[in-house]
């Protein structure tokens, strides 16, 4: 290539790389094949279902270290004795193919390694979220109709006085609990696997003899409702499968983009990111776990977020990759002390799941010269990552979270249901293989998310311009994001009317500059009634996850501001939090 042309950019449109990735033989090679009635482009060489993601895994990288956490360690041959075993175990209480077997706990080796021991089994395997609380554990397992569950010693804690109210559980595994086990249903799982660091010595267990299909059941992730309750995300293993290339054919395109070869992997060069997303989100358990299994990477987990111990973890591992969503790629390139760390092994910075500033990138650019930033929108619908930048692109377009993979597709929709186009903004709808089957046992939800013809209602807000770059412009659900995760505001907001001294409440997002935002409440008091900010706060976290409770709450002294149809005016309270004056007899 002259050297002229490579220094134009983009020396390839999106179109051309895109066709240059989808010629036969390629990794990325496309086909159309029928989904459920829907014509549906999909990779032609991928794998077919996780199962085969574990077993290639675990033949090509068997003595590569696979899992590290703090002092523990594991290669893939002993996570894999470790899968298998614990298949075995399930098989043993009578799970079948289409079970659901429940995962609770912070991420641990042994998260991983329940997830494709439920899989190798033909179970649904539904991972829930670590940080809810007892009762929201129970919905979940109660909704899923969970057989048995593996959980960590505190979300057993949660569920303990719970378990009487799910007759369909019949067996939880515990592991890490230093208490001796008396209820006759729960087991600890370190007698059935041992610890990490021995699980290479475990016996060979034979792989279980049943038929899988890629686009069988495989995954109930759960995502918020705007009614309250969480709605189960029924994937499949080929919905896994087809996010799980997203970063590679992105990083792909970013190459042909540059006027680039792609780079053949390097059978000797292992990848390591460090793990601060939890596995229970789609991001942490698609684009993260099924991607360690199926390229070789070594993961390093983190028990929580904790940017000195991070930075400390990239030194000692060499890590190649960091990040998960916004909040933690601020505090690295801010840390007072990073200049004392040997970081220079880092080769990406990638986030998404959050608004983020166009500001960060440029910052990534400053602060890391010799890594990529990267980011990309998704959904639990869409099995995490749906669209996707990084690099140059990501550089020229700080605000937009990239073209949609190349089996997928996206549109600008208006609230009359027209198809928008270029540079107009409507509600996003997207389409393809990533794109879960259904909500778990809620048809009238489904129907109304899943419309025809494959296509999801997504909720948010976007454009699009004329290469076909997204930017996510709002959300039209009535919904805020802190540090990645989702927070319905009426589930909030149900608690507070419950409180016995409110008659009124809302929740409205508080921009937060790494977090991305925090919820902030609005509450006015029945008359004669008394409330400290302390109290209503400690009354919604006996309810509710931590990150939900609000970071600030507001006292007004009279019915809420409501438009001409009654519903509260949010765009009006949000000038409460920012000092502003709302409205006539404002605060």
């Amino acid at each position: 290539m002259p050297e002229d042309a490579a220094k134009k950019w983009p020396v390839m449109s999106l179109a051309e790389a895109d066709a240059l990735l989808n010629r036969p033989g390629s990794p990325f090679e496309q086909e159309e094949i029928d989904i459920r009635g829907v014509k549906t482009r999909v990779w032609k060489n991928a794998p077919a279902t996780l199962r085969d993601v574990f077993l290639n895994g675990r033949a090509a990288f068997a003595s590569r270290t696979f899992l590290v956490y703090e002092d523990e360690r594991t290669t893939f041959e002993g996570f894999a004795r470790a899968a298998l075993t614990i298949a075995h175990a399930l098989l043993q209480e009578g799970v079948e193919k289409g079970d659901r077997v429940a995962i609770a706990m912070r991420n641990l080796p042994e998260w991983a390694a329940a997830f494709y021991g439920a899989l190798l089994t033909g179970a649904i395997a539904t991972p829930l979220n670590a940080w809810w609380t007892g009762a929201e554990l129970e919905y979940a397992l109660s909704d899923s109709g969970a057989k048995v569950a593996l959980v960590d010693s505190e979300r057993l804690e949660r569920i303990s006085e719970h378990l009487q109210n799910l007759p369909e559980l019949k067996r939880v595994f515990v592991c890490r609990s230093a208490e001796p086990i008396a209820h006759p249903h729960v087991t600890k799982l370190e007698s059935i696997i041992g610890r990490v660091n021995s699980w290479a010595d475990l016996p060979d267990r034979s792989m279980p003899d049943l038929p899988l299909a890629p686009d069988d059941d495989a995954t109930i992730f759960y995502t918020s409702g705007t009614t309250g309750n969480p709605k189960g995300a029924l994937g499949t293993h080929r919905n896994s499968i087809s996010a799980m290339l997203a970063h590679p054919v992105s990083f792909a395109r970013s190459c042909l983009r540059r006027g680039e070869p792609v780079p053949a992997p390097d059978p000797n060069v292992q990848k390591s990111p460090l793990v601060a997303v939890p596995f229970f989100h789609v991001t942490g358990c698609h684009a993260i776990l099924n991607v360690g299994v199926a390229s070789g990477a070594k993961l390093v987990l983190m028990h929580r977020w904790n940017v000195e111990q991070a930075l400390q973890l990239i030194e000692r591992e060499r890590c190649t990759s960091a990040g998960g969503v916004p909040t933690i790629a601020w505090q690295l390139v801010e840390h007072p002390a990073l200049k004392k760390h040997d970081v220079s092994s880092l080769e990406s910075i990638s986030y998404g799941g959050a608004p983020a500033a166009g500001e960060l990138v440029r910052r990534i650019k400053a602060v890391f010269p010799f890594a990529k930033a990267a980011t990309g929108w998704g959904m639990t619908e869409t099995s995490a990552t749906f669209t996707h930048v990084q690099a140059e692109d990501y550089e020229h377009r700080p605000d937009s979270c990239g073209p949609p993979l190349p089996i997928c597709d996206v549109k600008i929709v208006s609230e009359d249901g027209r198809t928008l186009p270029a540079g107009e903004v409507g509600e996003l709808w997207a389409k393809g293989p990533n794109v879960v089957k259904e909500y778990w046992r809620k048809p009238d939800a489904t129907a109304e998310t899943f419309v025809a013809d494959g296509w999801l209602r997504t909720g948010d807000v976007a454009r699009l311009d004329e290469e076909g770059f997204c930017t996510i412009v709002d959300r039209a659900k009535d919904m805020l994001i802190r540090g990645g995760e989702n927070i319905y505001c009426v589930e909030v907001e149900n608690v507070l009317y419950q409180h016995p001294a409110v008659v009124d409440a809302a929740l409205v997002a508080i921009p937060h500059r790494t977090l991305g935002e925090e919820p902030g409440a609005i509450v006015t008091l029945a008359p004669g009634a008394q409330a400290s900010e302390d109290e209503i706060r400690a009354f919604v976290a006996e309810h509710l996850a931590a990150f939900k409770v609000p970071t600030r709450i507001v006292f007004w002294p009279e019915v809420l501001p409501r438009n001409i149809n009654g519903k509260i005016m949010k765009n009006e309270l949000r000038k409460v939090f920012a000092g502003g004056k709302v409205g006539a007899g404002a605060w």
